[in-house]
């Protein structure tokens, strides 16, 4: 007998969205399909979309070090109120960065100790540490984040080209995928420079400030080192539907590329900073109607293979500065995505892609991101007939401000699984047990 049988939910699965039960054993899923014999205990899923558990390849918990912006407690438990059941966190904005073996170390421990979903770590590519990415890669990182432009922390510096270039050799050596944040720093601060001395530093000095052609030019340019190094490229938070085309046509030329992008992109436009403020402050920054709605038939299309919040807030006192320019700019919006595409109309089987199995596959991430018998119980239970307005209550974050609090979002998460346990009914945190860490090609920490 399973220790639990989910009945009649609507199971998004690799083949197609199926009316099925789902039957649950220890950790692992051990059958999908009509009519399934009863378990120990049964949970009626009727009117339910069952997602696999959301997989968020980009966040920033910012554990340990700077937990008075968000930590692995407050982000993992909003995480899963929101469908998720792992996330890959980056090397900053944690304090020490994730650039060495000791940082590694300490990071793992904190989360090990503080997060509710299971969790994979990435290693940092910064000028002059190349030789600390084999301890890195013997530790688990998933893989490695390098900024060609200016990270805003200056413990994380941008990789210039030979920065870049050795890391992505190393990193192809080690058979570990590369990240990048895209955007030309030549480009982006000299049109800053040029803009404050002016004396512009609104909002709209801060959206000229960072063309799309920096961020076109910064992936073109990353994805010729790719091809030429061997390196797997994956270019983060992409804006626009033209740095889109940009890399479709590295891949075409034959680099290993992925494309991932946020549910920011996908749902605001550059109007909307002007209109909200702050709050959505982001780097590449929001774009044009015509961008995003090319982003949005890229994800449609299936050009685009990720989808990941980026997730990255701060302290208040950080989001109120007179220049524009000064604000940190990071979006909080780790429980919203799987709400932002069902609201947008992405079909669920590409929800479950961009989501969920993209993320497992890219990054090697075993057991996890489908569902089918033998893999972690990972599963969202949503209900996609409800339409809430967000409020600010009910995020479980560290801090309350999100861009998305006022707007109509569809798609109510019902339960979040990991591994079996229920981790999140109805937006309350029902988890007894902590996440476990995942390194590539693993399930679990063996």
């Amino acid at each position: 007998m399973s220790d639990l049988v989910i009945r009649g939910g609507e199971v998004v699965t690799p083949s197609g969205i199926i009316r099925a039960d789902i039957a649950i054993e220890g950790e692992y899923l051990s059958a999908v399909g009509p009519e399934l014999p009863g378990g120990q205990a049964e949970f009626d899923a009727n009117g339910l979309t069952i997602f696999p558990g959301l997989i968020d390849v980009h966040v920033h918990f910012n554990e340990p070090g700077r937990t008075d912006w968000e930590g692995a407690e407050t982000g993992s438990n909003a995480l899963a109120a929101g469908g998720g059941t792992m996330f890959i966190d980056m090397p900053l904005n944690s304090s020490p960065c994730t650039i060495n073996a000791a940082a590694f170390d300490a990071k793992r421990s904190a989360l090990e100790a503080a997060s509710v979903t299971d969790f994979g770590l990435y290693g940092g590519i910064i000028p002059g540490g190349t030789d600390k990415l084999a301890e890195l890669a013997e530790r688990g990182v998933m893989g490695f984040k390098a900024f060609m432009c200016d990270s805003g922390l200056a413990e994380f510096p941008r990789s210039d080209d030979d920065t870049l270039f050795a890391g992505m050799q190393e990193a192809a050596r080690l058979d570990l995928p590369v990240l990048v944040h895209a955007e030309n720093e030549e480009t982006t601060k000299a049109i800053t420079r040029r803009l404050i001395q002016a004396g512009q530093t609104d909002i709209r000095a801060f959206l000229a400030s960072r063309p799309i052609t920096a961020e076109v030019d910064a992936i073109t340019r990353a994805g010729r080192m790719a091809r030429e190094t061997g390196c797997r490229l994956h270019v983060v938070h992409i804006s626009s539907g033209s740095g889109v085309a940009a890399a479709v046509e590295a891949r075409a030329g034959g680099a290993d590329i992925s494309l991932e992008t946020c549910p920011h992109y996908l749902f605001f436009t550059g109007e909307d900073m002007l209109r909200i403020g702050a709050v959505v402050k982001c780097a590449p920054p929001l774009r044009s109607t015509q961008e995003r709605e090319a982003l949005r038939d890229a994800v449609l299309r299936g050009d685009i293979d990720i989808v990941g919040s980026d997730h990255s807030p701060c302290a208040p006192a950080l989001k109120d500065r007179a220049s524009f320019f000064e604000i940190w700019g990071g979006i909080a919006g780790v429980q919203s995505t799987l709400s932002v595409l069902v609201t947008l109309g992405v079909p669920s089987e590409r929800v479950a892609a961009l989501s969920a199995a993209n993320g497992a596959k890219r990054f090697r991430i075993a057991n996890k991101g489908v569902i089918a018998p033998g893999v972690h119980a990972d599963l969202a239970l949503l209900d996609l007939s409800t339409t809430r307005e967000l409020r600010a209550e009910t995020l479980l974050q560290k801090h309350r401000f999100s861009p998305y609090i006022g707007e109509n979002l569809r798609g109510a998460v019902r339960a979040t699984y990991r591994r079996g346990e229920r981790i999140c009914s109805d937006g309350e945190l029902t988890a007894k047990t902590h996440g476990k860490f995942v390194r590539p090609g693993q399930g679990e920490k063996q």
